[in-house]
């Protein structure tokens, strides 16, 4: 008997790997890029080609839209295993994505960038989830390729998420020829995103045709329809609840957009919670599952802060860029956006150096020990973004180079933290909750910036110095008491290393 032909198309890896790769490069080069200049496109006056928001809102918008997108991914998951299948709910998840920027490009000012917030958050929540889930459907489970081919996948998302801090904001300031004169055409760097989302498509519509399994068109867990419409039920039941709650709220005149996003960081922060203890409740969940769920909360407490931190990137360091960093270095002058690509360009700098670390160190600490430092590292980051101000004043502006070591600083702290708390999440999960235990995973993102919403209120040029010593000490000291508690939480993983 002849042996099956091996698909190796695509470097070695299977023809599909390609499609996929390709989609959510260009997912997160429109998501990215958006997210580049859109904070400066809400705040910046009316006259300069933004919305003239108030400083601060636009920031608590900012982090409450990074919040609410990690939300959205449990939603995703559930329509993908249930109702659709995967590459349906990717492709429709790719056309809401695509719509959100394009209503973003056209100068419709609030209603635009609300109804866009709408269309993203609901896209990214359907395609983000299940682009994953479909990469390890391409491979056995004896197929030894696999870890490689997700290093080449997340390779594309961090080669998408590097290139569109550059070419959008590039696009917004009129391609480097001055188009617009002094002032930003914002629409013109939203349309750029769009035009990358609209390529992704059509590479994974043709693609997907020809090279991902027909299995991907159905369903893992189909609903029954009876079960289907109780969950329409409560849907909507849920939406008039809200319905009537902001009713109320603009009965009493307290509907606007600080109380609303208030409202979120709620939800964001009581979810967790709820969905914790309906594991630890469970009698689907056994003794030991229970000891590792238990193990798993002080590493969700822990990704929570570290998160606030990390997403920062894109409000509060982009606000310290903006205002207090010189914007050029020697001749070579640069867009404040820019600097949002050196998150990804870090994350691939440094996933070489880790991968072979933890293959060749034998000692390594445990993932609680790893959680520990990447805390510490996290708050060091926000620590050394207080030196600028301790050491010149909050007036001027300073170095570039102090936002470039901050970010190279909370990138090892990711590196200690993002891919072992996917892992840890996996091995931790109670056999009955291994999908909701996948979104805790994601919700811990959620937590984190919706804390960030509430607290990036305090951050100006006033409280520069005291907002970063704050956070980063609080960051630290939890990191540090993590140490303490190592031994014990390893304990309630119950061999899981």
């Amino acid at each position: 008997m002849k042996e099956k032909n091996i698909d190796t198309a695509f470097f070695g890896q299977p023809k599909g790997l390609s499609t996929l790769f390709f989609t959510e490069m260009w997912e997160r080069f429109s998501y990215y890029g958006m997210r580049a200049i859109l904070l400066f496109y809400m705040y910046y006056a009316v006259s300069q080609g933004g919305l003239g928001m108030n400083q601060t809102t636009a920031a608590s918008v900012m982090s409450i839209y990074g919040s609410l997108v990690y939300l959205s991914n449990i939603v995703g998951g559930w329509l993908s295993d249930r109702v659709w299948g995967p590459r349906k709910t990717v492709f429709i998840g790719g056309v809401l994505i695509m719509f959100g920027h394009i209503v973003l490009s056209l100068p419709m000012g609030l209603v635009a960038l609300y109804s866009s917030i709408a269309l993203i958050v609901a896209g990214t929540g359907l395609l983000k989830p299940n682009v994953s889930d479909m990469v390890g459907g391409l491979y056995s489970e004896s197929d030894r390729r696999r870890d490689a081919g997700f290093s080449m996948f997340v390779f594309g998302i961090n080669l998408g998420s590097a290139i569109s801090p550059i070419l959008v904001p590039w696009a917004a300031n009129g391609f480097g020829m001055h188009l617009f004169g002094n002032e930003m055409n914002f629409h013109a760097g939203f349309s750029l995103a769009a035009i990358g989302m609209f390529f992704g498509l059509m590479q994974y519509y043709f693609g997907g045709k020809k090279y991902l399994s027909n299995d991907s068109l159905l369903p893992t867990d189909p609903i029954d329809h009876a079960s289907l419409v109780k969950i329409l039920q409560k849907s909507v039941l849920a939406i008039v609840a809200v319905v009537v709650l902001l009713g109320i709220m603009a009965a009493c005149s307290q509907l606007n957009i600080a109380n609303i996003i208030l409202l979120i960081t709620i939800v964001a922060i009581l979810l967790p919670i709820y969905l914790f203890a309906v594991m630890l409740r469970s009698k689907k969940v056994t003794k030991v599952e229970h000891s590792r769920v238990l193990a798993y909360i002080p590493l969700f407490i822990a990704a929570a802060v570290f998160w606030g931190i990390e997403e920062s990137g894109s409000v509060v360091l982009a606000l310290f860029a903006q205002e207090r960093t010189v914007l050029h270095i020697g001749n070579w002058h640069f867009a404040t956006a820019n600097f949002q690509t050196l998150n990804p360009l870090f994350i691939m700098i440094l996933t070489p150096f880790f991968v072979w670390l933890w293959s060749k160190w034998k000692k390594q600490p445990s993932a609680a020990g790893k959680f520990s430092w990447g805390l510490i590292f996290a708050g060091l980051s926000y620590i050394v973004m207080a030196f600028p101000g301790m050491l010149y004043g909050t007036a001027g502006r300073v170095s570039p180079f102090w936002l470039v070591g901050s970010w190279f600083i909370v990138e090892i702290g990711e590196m200690l933290i993002s891919p072992i708390g996917l892992s840890v999440t996996t091995k931790l999960a109670p056999a009955a909750y291994s999908s909701q235990m996948m979104s805790m995973w994601f919700l811990a993102d959620a937590a984190g910036q919706a804390v960030n919403s509430q607290i990036v209120k305090y951050f100006s040029a006033s409280t520069e110095i005291q907002y970063f010593l704050i956070v980063g000490g609080v960051s630290i000291l939890l990191g540090l008491l993590m140490f303490f508690l190592v031994k014990k939480i390893d304990s309630l993983m119950a061999g899981v290393h």
